[in-house]
């Protein structure tokens, strides 16, 4: 083949890939909107991005009462928080000043406060990372890394609605123990050349502690909202009866959503649109025991539902 049809015949590939790449891969005539939408993807993907050690530019306040103030109705942050890493960041290494038992709850987790007066709720890791819990639905301990990836999915879907979460090594001998309350203390033992502790809950025994690899333990730290946003509990309209052979209505009854919409707070406002954001949360986190659920206190039915405890897978 002679030189001239050579080019001739590069230029005709050179085309056809080119016009390959517009229709295939580009979309055609949808080029455009497929752009639009890389573009925007990548700018929530910048906005998601955290900064690891970030810190406070400012010493004006404390980061606790920076998160205080992004609390509202309908948003536990803001959408734009240029200081939720530094904030984050101070959530997993600021010094532990107190520890007690955990709040009233069904499973294991201490109290901690941390320097500058913040409450925090630590839940310990319980399983490996790819252990998988067999039976029904709500079986086995709370997963601590579980509570970080909900808290992070919850961002991602744009809701806003669960509490700060970080993951967090603590040196029980050294942290902890220390500044331990005596109810606490009292439920410490060892295991070999571990340390544990059992705490107090519903399904807490000394015959199943969480322990620590040696004396450092991984955990969840889960920030505690202001107390001037006092919560609310509710039972959840599709929930469990966690009765062997007994049904909820909602399983049987087909018309039973249509009384759940009739009935407050789910008859105005913004809290059943709430529920069905739930589900579809529950069911990318594999969470299916949300018997009830919180809001803030004497809302009206005007509050978010709150995004609490997510670490059931």
């Amino acid at each position: 083949m002679k030189l001239k049809q050579r080019v001739v015949v590069l230029c005709a590939v050179l085309l056809l890939l080119g016009l390959a790449k517009v229709f295939l891969l580009d979309g055609g005539e949808g080029s455009a909107a497929s752009r639009r939408d890389l573009r925007a993807f990548r700018k929530m993907e910048a906005s998601l991005a955290l900064a690891k050690g970030a810190r406070l530019t400012h010493t004006l306040q404390l980061p606790w009462e920076v998160a205080a103030q992004w609390v509202g109705p309908r948003e536990v942050y803001p959408d734009d928080t240029p200081e939720l890493a530094a904030v984050l960041h101070a959530l997993a290494t600021s010094r532990v000043v107190r520890a007690d038992v955990g709040y009233k709850g069904t499973q294991l987790k201490a109290l901690l406060v941390l320097d500058g007066g913040q409450k925090v709720v630590f839940k310990p890791k319980r399983y490996s990372r790819d252990y998988v819990v067999e039976g029904e639905p709500y079986a086995g301990y709370d997963r601590h890394n579980a509570e970080v990836a909900a808290f992070h999915l919850d961002r991602i879907l744009g809701f806003r609605r669960a509490p700060l979460v970080v993951g967090r090594f603590v040196n029980l001998h050294a942290e902890i123990k220390p500044v331990a309350t005596d109810q606490l203390l009292s439920t410490f033992l060892m295991q070999g050349n571990h340390t544990c502790f059992y705490g107090k809950c519903y399904y807490c025994r000394e015959t199943e502690p969480a322990c620590a690899d040696g004396e450092v333990m991984e955990g969840s730290v889960t920030m505690w909202l202001p107390d001037v946003w006092p919560l609310q509990k509710h039972r959840h309209p599709w929930g469990r009866t966690y009765r062997e052979g007994k049904l909820a209505r909602w399983e049987y009854d087909e018309s039973y959503c249509e009384a759940v919409k009739k009935m407050p707070p789910y008859d105005a406002g913004p809290r059943l649109l709430d529920v069905i954001d739930t589900a579809i949360f529950d069911y990318l986190i594999g969470n299916a025991d949300r018997h009830h659920y919180e809001s803030f206190q004497d809302d009206g039915g005007a509050s978010m539902l709150i995004l609490l405890d997510n670490a059931k897978r």
